[in-house]
């Protein structure tokens, strides 16, 4: 299975899914035996290499936010300390 092939969710794989989806629609019964399965193989690839990209994404913002949080900690611990 896949994520719903929405293209606005998947910019990088918006090629890979059009042909997939034409592939579908030209071999309605094909598709059930292996017509559009290196076209899936290429897809699954793209959703990989997508994700990976978010996930680093996400931990580097995930870094930023926590230096932010411990520096306000610090900053709190200080104005308490001088209190």
């Amino acid at each position: 299975m896949h994520p719903p092939l929405t293209l606005h969710r998947h910019p990088m794989c918006a090629e890979i899914i059009e042909a997939f989806q034409k592939c579908h629609v030209d071999h309605p019964v094909k598709k059930f035996f292996g017509e559009c399965t290196d076209l899936k193989i290429k897809l699954d690839q793209c959703f990989r290499q997508e994700k990976g990209l978010k996930r680093k994404a996400n931990f580097e913002e995930s870094k930023k936010f926590k230096e932010q949080l411990q520096a306000y900690k610090r900053e709190m611990a200080e104005e308490n300390k001088e209190s």
